[in-house]
């Protein structure tokens, strides 16, 4: 990861603990892909995707989370899911978007088709 991300995910993780949020870790990676942020919230295991952009270019950093990005993280996250066994009432899919230092948190940014825990 470069600079600029892993500046970016400490922000995101301030951000969310400053919402309430328990950052569980940063960072998991596997073979079929990486979460930047797991955390959880009243019940609630979030699966936070993190993207910064110094500008807005090419639509910004929401739409660099592509289907095939989506995938990845749902793959992470189920095997994150059956490595951990962590409790939860609800999974969710987030994304927080770093754009210019300013900070946007996207709950339930997306929706898997299916997961297989």
């Amino acid at each position: 990861m470069n600079e600029q991300g892993a500046a970016g995910e400490e922000a995101a993780a301030e951000f969310l603990r400053g919402k309430g949020y328990e950052i569980i870790l940063q960072n998991y990676g596997r073979k079929s892909g990486e979460l930047d942020i797991v955390a959880v919230k009243n019940g609630r295991l979030s699966f936070v995707e993190v993207k910064e952009r110094g500008y807005d270019a090419y639509g910004g950093p929401l739409l660099a989370v592509t289907k095939a990005k989506q995938n990845k993280i749902v793959s992470a996250a189920a095997l994150y899911v059956k490595e951990k066994r962590p409790k939860f009432d609800t999974i969710t899919f987030d994304v927080i978007t770093v754009l210019d230092g300013k900070i946007e948190h996207i709950e339930n940014a997306f929706t898997p088709r299916r997961m297989t825990l």
